[in-house]
C-alpha cells in the first residue's frame, strides 16, 4: 500500500479531516526522507582515498629540537577524536566540522562510530565513520583531538598495532592538559598552519581570497595542489612544529615460548586475521602492541601481591613482589609512573622507565634505561596459577598466566635512512608550539605545580 493511500484510509476510518491526512502524509514522507538521508550521510572510511604520509624534517633554526611538518600535497582525510559525554566538547566539534567543510571543502571528516550520528545530525554534509579499524592506518592523514590527555591516548591507541601514526593536533578541553597543546579558540589559525605546512604557495598570494574551483583560471595545474586554497599561506617559515613522542612496544609469549599477541582479548585488536598483513598497514604476522604512556602488569582484584622476574638485555635483574610493574615512556613519566614514585623525564630523552607499584622492598627505586634496552617481565610460577592483568595506556588488554613473558623495548625514533639525515620517522608526531613557548615547562609549572612553595602564592597569582 502506498504512503498517500495508507494515510487516506487512516483518515476515513477515524473520520479525520482531509487537511490532517495531507499534513500527516507530508510529515511522514519528510520523516522517512530524513531517516534515509541521515543513514546515507554517514559513509564508510573504506570509500576514502589512501593516506598521505607527511615528512618530518630537522628544523633549520639553530639549537632547535623540534621537527618541521611538510606535506607532499594537501591532507584530505581528517580523523576527529573527542571526549565523550561532554556537550561543550560536542558543540566545539560541530563548530570545527562546519569550519572545515566551509573553508576546506576537499577534506573528508572522519568520526568515531559512537559519535558519528550525533554530529551528523547537526551538520548538513556527509561525514565518514571509522567503522572498519583495519583501514584506519591506510586512510587517515591527520588527527584532531578534543578533550584531555585521555583523548590523545585513545587516538594514539587506534594505531597501537602500526609503526606509523598520523600527526596529532590536540585541543585541550579536558581535566588534564599535559598533552593538549592548543586552546579551542585558536582552532582556525592552528588548522590553517597544519594544513598549509609544507605548502609552496607564494606569500604574495596570502591576501588573495580563496579561489573558485569552477572558474577555469583557478583550476589546479597539477604542480601546486594548494593553488586553490589561496589566502591561507603563512609562508615557509611558519611550518608547523612537531615533537616525535617515543613509544614502547611489547610482545607476549606463553610458557612454551610462542608469541600470543593475536590471541589477546582487547576489543581494539578486533579480528587479528584482518589486522595482520598489508591491509592493516603492517607486514608483521603478529604485530607488536605499542604504548605512548606505559605498559603495566598488575595483580588486579587478587588479594595476593604479584611476583614478577625482571630481565634487562637477557640478564636477570631482580624478582619483585609488588602490586605490579610499570614500563613507561618519557611521555608517561608524568602519568601513572609519577604517581608510583617515578622520576619526571623530558619527552625528548630517549629512554624507558621501570617503576614498581607499591613494592614490598623500600630499596626498589625507579630505573631509567636507554630506549633500546630490552626488558623482559616473566610472570613467576610462584603466582600459583593466577593471571595478572596486562594493560596498555591504562586499558586492560589481557590476562597473563605464570610462565608467560612480556618482552618490551623502545620503538625506533630517529633519522630515516635516506642518506641525508634530514628526515625523521617513528613515534607519535604531535603538533606543538615552538621552543619560545615550551609546553613541557608550562605543564610542570601550571599543572604539576613544580617546586610550588608552601604557604605563599607564586609570581602572577593572587
Amino acid at each position: 500500500m502506498s504512503l498517500p493511500r495508507r494515510a487516506t484510509l487512516f483518515g476515513r476510518l477515524y473520520h479525520t479531516p482531509s487537511w490532517w491526512t495531507t499534513t500527516a502524509t507530508t510529515s511522514w514522507a519528510v520523516c522517512l526522507s530524513r531517516t534515509y538521508s541521515s543513514s546515507s550521510d554517514i559513509r564508510s572510511i573504506v570509500e576514502l582515498p589512501d593516506r598521505i604520509h607527511p615528512r618530518y624534517l630537522r628544523s633549520t633554526k639553530p639549537g632547535s629540537s623540534l621537527l618541521s611538518l611538510k606535506w607532499p600535497r594537501p591532507p584530505r582525510n581528517l580523523l576527529v577524536v573527542q571526549k565523550l559525554y561532554s556537550e561543550t566538547v560536542t558543540d566545539a566539534v560541530v563548530k570545527f566540522a562546519k569550519h572545515i567543510h566551509n573553508e576546506y571543502p576537499d577534506i573528508h571528516l572522519i568520526l568515531e562510530p559512537r559519535v558519528a550520528s550525533s554530529i551528523q545530525e547537526r551538520v548538513d554534509f556527509p561525514v565518514y565513520s571509522s567503522d572498519d579499524r583495519p583501514y584506519i592506518a591506510q586512510k587517515v592523514d591527520v588527527i584532531a583531538t578534543f578533550g584531555g590527555d585521555g583523548t590523545v591516548l585513545r587516538a594514539a591507541s587506534l594505531f597501537k598495532l602500526h609503526g606509523s601514526v598520523p600527526p596529532i593536533v590536540s585541543f585541550s578541553m579536558g581535566t588534564l592538559g599535559f598533552l593538549g597543546e592548543w586552546d579551542f579558540q585558536e582552532h582556525k589559525k592552528v588548522w590553517r598552519e597544519v594544513y598549509m605546512s609544507g605548502s609552496d604557495v607564494a606569500v604574495r598570494d596570502a591576501a588573495v581570497p580563496r579561489g573558485n574551483k569552477d572558474s577555469p583560471e583557478e583550476q589546479d595545474d597539477g604542480n601546486n595542489p594548494w593553488a586553490l586554497i589561496k589566502g591561507k599561506s603563512m609562508g615557509a617559515q611558519r611550518a608547523s612544529k612537531v615533537l616525535l613522542r617515543h613509544r614502547i612496544k611489547a610482545d607476549i609469549f606463553d610458557a612454551n615460548g610462542d608469541n600470543i599477541n593475536d590471541r589477546l582479548s582487547d576489543n581494539l585488536l578486533g579480528d587479528s586475521k584482518s589486522l595482520a598483513g598489508p591491509l592493516a598497514g603492517t607486514l608483521e604476522p603478529s604485530p607488536s602492541l605499542r604504548a605512548i604512556n606505559e605498559i603495566s602488569v598488575h595483580r588486579g582484584s587478587h588479594p595476593h601481591l604479584a611476583i614478577i622476574d625482571i630481565f634487562q638485555n637477557g640478564h636477570f635483574l631482580t624478582e619483585t613482589i609488588a602490586d605490579g610493574i610499570l614500563i613507561s615512556t618519557p611521555t608517561g613519566s608524568t602519568a601513572y609512573s609519577l604517581s608510583a614514585g617515578g622520576p619526571i623525564v623530558h619527552p625528548l630523552v630517549k629512554s624507558l622507565l621501570i617503576t614498581p607499584i607499591s613494592p614490598c622492598s623500600l630499596s626498589f627505586r625507579s630505573l631509567v634505561l636507554p630506549l633500546d634496552t630490552k626488558v623482559t617481565l616473566r610472570m613467576s610460577k610462584k603466582n600459583r596459577g593466577r593471571e595478572l592483568d596486562l594493560s596498555i595506556d591504562g586499558k586492560r588488554c589481557a590476562g597473563v598466566s605464570p610462565g608467560s613473558e612480556l618482552r618490551v623495548e623502545g620503538e625506533f625514533v630517529g633519522r630515516s635512512h635516506d642518506g641525508r639525515g634530514e628526515e625523521w620517522a617513528g613515534g607519535v608526531p604531535c603538533v606543538i608550539r615552538t621552543e619560545d613557548d615550551d609546553p613541557w615547562v608550562g605543564g610542570l609549572n601550571g599543572l604539576l605545580k613544580f617546586n610550588h612553595p608552601f604557604g605563599r602564592a607564586t609570581e602572577g597569582e593572587d
